[in-house]
């Protein structure tokens, strides 16, 4: 199982379900939890979470992209919670 496989089923686990696309030689994160990621992070077409590159594939920035998720989770979360209290 290479590393974007397991990102994937991790994030499965915990209920976060992600959707990656890609474009030799960057995998963008297109979206989190069915909303879509339309801020662009090293590179000019997406939010960059992983290089192809020739050993393999590596992380674009672990943090950033973390980051990016629990963003993307805490703002659907808020406004569900907001939803059913009206």
């Amino acid at each position: 199982m290479n590393t974007i496989d397991r990102f994937v089923e991790r994030l499965k686990k915990i209920n976060i379900k992600v959707a990656l696309v890609g474009n030799y030689p960057w995998v963008y994160l297109e979206t989190v939890n069915g909303k879509r990621v339309k801020e662009t992070f090293r590179g000019n077409h997406g939010f960059t979470a992983f290089f192809i590159v020739k050993d393999g594939i590596t992380w674009s920035d672990r943090r950033t992209v973390f980051l990016k998720i629990r963003e993307m989770c805490v703002i659907k979360d808020t406004l569900s919670q907001i939803i059913e209290n009206k």
